[in-house]
């Protein structure tokens, strides 16, 4: 029997892991009971530096059953990096791990699933949501049109799909070895190529808490997806160079034949604006550029991604 470890990162999470913790132990009680895991899989939470209580409900559990391990980072990382970290951990003890949020909105049964699929060959299982009914319109616009964006932008990114995936320890291996500081696992791990499956499920609404990522993060998330996985902006700014250095020889042509037949206007509204027009279009390239060398930089520093203060394990 396969060995599971699910891996959730937790970031002030007080007022939803106790209920999160019940209904994930019936679960994998439930699944080593009808012989579908080994009793030896585990439960791992992931303390990504948080403020409240967390990391003192997760001791607590951990003293009480076996089943939850604990793993505290030295300060907060981020969401990815804390997946990230949790997912290096369980890859040393575990056959298969499944990843996802503390808040459960994910729908557990979908565990089932995968696990089935992975013994049908399965390396890697992707938790698709089938609809957003819990989203409003603007959360449900928001988020399609950052998944279409990424597809234009190149990226190799499953439709509707988070972080709620089964991963094999030759995946989680092969994961190892992207060694990029600026993460963003919905587009590298469909880089890896194994054989996969897809597993869709209803999200639930969030019952305690508050979300994590308000639309300020859920932007720069984006952002950092399209600039850590894509050089399409980078292009899309030399495209736009040539097509205005097309256009600026055409005015001239315009201009030199308006000179010639007399016809020459003065006026500085045109000026003004091409003047506006092009020194904005300057800045936003620079902008671009400069995330991009700013990345650059990021990488050539080879900073840890994590830091583990405590594990606790059996």
């Amino acid at each position: 029997m396969f060995v599971l470890y699910l891996v959730i990162p937790c970031y002030n999470e007080q007022e939803v892991l106790p209920e999160t913790s019940k209904q994930l132990l019936e679960k994998m009680n439930s699944l080593i009971n009808k012989g579908k895991i080994s009793d030896k899989s585990r439960i791992v939470l992931v303390d990504d530096g948080s403020r409240d209580e967390t990391w003192k409900i997760i001791e607590k559990l951990h003293e009480d059953n076996p089943l939850f391990q604990g793993i505290k980072l030295s300060r907060n990382r981020g969401h990815q990096n804390a997946l990230l970290a949790g997912l290096m951990t369980a890859k040393d003890y575990c056959d298969i791990a499944i990843s996802l949020d503390a808040d459960l909105q994910d729908d557990i049964n979908a565990i089932d699933e995968m696990v089935d699929k992975h013994h049908d060959g399965c390396d890697i299982v992707y938790g698709v949501r089938s609809a957003r009914k819990t989203d409003t319109i603007f959360k449900r616009t928001t988020a399609e049109g950052f998944y279409k964006l990424m597809k234009l932008m190149g990226v190799d990114i499953v439709f509707n799909h988070a972080d709620y995936r089964l991963m094999s320890k030759r995946a989680l291996e092969a994961l190892e070895d992207f060694g990029e500081v600026n993460l963003f696992l919905r587009g590298i791990v469909p880089m890896i190529g194994y054989k996969s499956g897809i597993v869709t499920y209803e999200r639930k609404e969030r019952f305690a808490g508050e979300s994590k990522y308000p639309l300020k993060k859920m932007l720069a998330f984006a952002f950092e997806g399209i600039a850590s996985l894509s050089i399409k902006p980078i292009r899309l700014i030399t495209t736009t160079g040539f097509l205005i250095f097309g256009i600026s020889l055409l005015m001239l042509l315009y201009f030199l034949i308006r000179h010639f037949t007399g016809a020459t206007i003065q006026g500085w509204t045109s000026t003004i604006v091409s003047i506006w027009a092009i020194g904005g279009l300057q800045l936003l390239a620079i902008g671009v550029i400069g995330e991009y060398v700013g990345k650059i930089y990021l990488e050539a520093k080879h900073r840890p991604k994590f830091i583990i203060e405590k594990y606790l394990k059996d």
